[in-house]
Order: structure tokens, then sequence, then C-alpha cells
């Protein structure tokens, strides 16, 4: 029998397995939505479910992979050229959501987890101004500087 208060967090769900899930089933939402689909380029979608499902594994006690290659998170900060306001922040979740009932964690864990993202997402909210419906990010030159890669962007 395991002790789960030995045990953390990323391995009492399941580990790398149930984080790769829950991406995969994220990332098909926002593949599809008007509004948060244009914060990435094309190629992006692979690398920036690498890059959130690496930092979700560190951040709840898995690997710490994502640190290593591109240190601290800086969430706001790489946030900043994007348009994240309460529309796109309830799109974020609502896809989140989608993909959290798909995993299907035990409601402790669940919720646990629901909560830290309600929270990181209302963090990111960087403006009240209705969507636009263009330039909701840094210009395709300016990519490097993030994308709204499932709240962590790329440097």
């Amino acid at each position: 029998m395991t002790d789960d208060t030995t045990t953390s967090f990323f391995d009492q769900v399941g580990g790398h397995d149930t984080f790769q899930r829950l991406i995969e089933a994220f990332y098909r939402g926002v593949a599809e939505d008007e509004v948060l689909r244009p914060m990435y380029p094309e190629e992006d979608l692979g690398p920036a479910a690498d890059r959130l499902r690496l930092f979700l594994e560190q951040y709840w006690g898995g690997p710490s992979t994502y640190g290593e290659t591109r240190g601290h998170p800086r969430l706001r900060m790489r946030h900043i050229p994007f348009h994240v306001n309460p529309d796109a922040r309830d799109r974020w979740l609502s896809h989140m959501r989608t993909a959290m009932d798909e995993v299907q964690l035990s409601p402790l864990h669940d919720a646990t987890m629901w909560d830290y993202f309600t929270r990181a997402a209302h963090a990111m909210v960087n403006t009240f101004e209705q969507t636009p419906t263009t330039n909701i990010g840094p210009s395709a030159g300016s990519r490097e500087a993030g994308s709204l890669g499932g709240l962590v962007p790329k440097d």
C-alpha cells in the first residue's frame, strides 16, 4: 500500500500518461476554438502542448524537465503579448474542464487541479477589451516572445 502523504500529486493521478492524455484532450478543443487558436502559429500546437505538459508535470511534483529547459515559468510575463480577456480565459477553462472530465481524476484530485487552473486562468487576464478579430497576439515575426501554450508560452 502506498502512503499518499509522501507520494506526489503527479504520481497519485497516474504520472506522465495522465498529463499526456489531459493535454491531448485540451488541445483538441483549442485547435477548433475561434478565439484561442489564432494565438498559435499553425505549427505551434505540438510544441505548445509539450510545454504545457512539462510545466504541469513539474508543478504537480513530476520531473523538473520544464525548469531545466525553460527556466522559471513567468506566466504573467509570457502572456503579456496576448489579448487574454475574460472570454479567452473562459474558453481556456472550458477546454480544460472538458479535458479533465475525459481524464476522470478522483474527486479530490479533480477539485485540487481545477482550483489551480481556475486561479491561474484568472491571473492571466490582461485586458477587458472585447476580443479583436485580428492581431490577438504578437505578429508572426515576433512569435518568439511567446504563444499561449496553455498558460505556458514559449520564450
